[in-house]
């Protein structure tokens, strides 16, 4: 096992791109990363990564070792999810990921009660609203609010989610509330701004009378965590986007108002993304069955209160 598990962290170093990070992922000291990969390249006599004071690429020995590494781990991993099937004890670790605010409300909360009901099976959550990607980083679910875009990956829905555009009656008392999509725009409202690395464009989507259509808004200021951006909205800074099941409670308590309700967004589909492999895993499976359950039963308590 020792071999395989220098071939693991291996593999995470080439993915995540150094030692530090592959070592949390792997629940070892980066020191306890580093002997491991220094004991594969001394067992193959190559030299797998250049090293700088700041990341690890992988050489062309490197490259050509992790293909076939990837596979390796990738049968080993296969191998244990048909053993788990037969015997009706699904054990090992998922890597999940799934936005700031959707994976602090719903995702998050559920998984001490996955773990309960399923022991032997371990989570491992990454929140990001960075567009994360699920090959090249390992992940084996991933929860989005969006639309699939990638082919080469498996998508269960689990919800369509209502969204809004808002702001605090602070700000419309101040701005005045704009009527139309057009007053939005040329009045020069402050729109917050989602925007991580990889972000081209600033643009809202809305459903106007002639279709859906495209709209350009501008901010003054922009964040990766779209909980932030609801804390500007809330301290009367602008107009937010955001799925309703977010925001529901402050707009029951007034600090919220929706705005343009006769030209909303567009619903956006709560759904889980996975390789096609993955569904084999009958831990996965137990995981989406689980979650999607629990995020249905828990966005409609939200939304539709006792």
């Amino acid at each position: 096992m020792a071999y395989l598990d220098n071939i693991a962290v291996f593999v995470r170093v080439v993915e995540l791109g150094n030692l530090s990070a592959a070592g949390r992922d792997m629940r070892v000291s980066p020191a306890v990363a580093s002997n491991r990969v220094k004991e594969l390249e001394k067992h193959l006599g190559v030299r797998l990564f250049n090293r700088t004071t700041r990341q690890l690429t992988p050489t062309e020995h490197g490259r050509v070792f992790y293909s076939g590494a990837k596979q390796i781990l990738d049968a080993v991993g296969d191998a244990e999810a048909a053993v788990s099937a037969l015997s009706g004890q699904p054990r090992g670790s998922i890597r999940v990921t799934a936005p700031l605010g959707l994976g602090r409300r719903l995702i998050a909360s559920n998984i001490p009660d996955f773990h309960a009901t399923y022991p032997d099976i371990e989570v491992r959550l990454r929140l990001s609203d960075h567009n994360v990607d699920i090959m090249k980083e390992g992940i084996d679910v991933a929860f989005r609010l969006g639309h699939l875009e990638d082919s080469s990956l498996r998508m269960r829905g689990i919800m369509e989610c209502e969204c809004l555009l808002l702001a605090a009656p602070s700000y419309l008392e101040k701005r005045g509330e704009p009527k139309t999509p057009e007053e939005l725009i040329s009045q020069k409202h402050a729109c917050l701004m989602l925007r991580f690395p990889g972000s081209t464009e600033y643009f809202w989507m809305l459903q106007t009378p002639t279709g859906l259509k495209k709209f350009e808004v501008r901010g003054p200021y922009d964040s990766d965590d779209g909980d932030v951006l609801t804390s500007w909205a809330l301290e009367g800074h602008g107009v937010v986007y955001r799925p309703r099941f977010e925001v529901e409670r402050y707009i029951r308590d007034g600090r919220l108002q929706p705005i343009l309700t006769e030209t909303p967004p567009p619903p956006v589909r709560l759904a889980a993304v996975y390789p096609h492999r993955k569904l084999q895993d009958p831990k996965v499976r137990l995981l989406l069955d689980f979650m999607a359950a629990r995020c249905q039963q828990q966005i409609r308590e939200i939304l539709e209160p006792a």
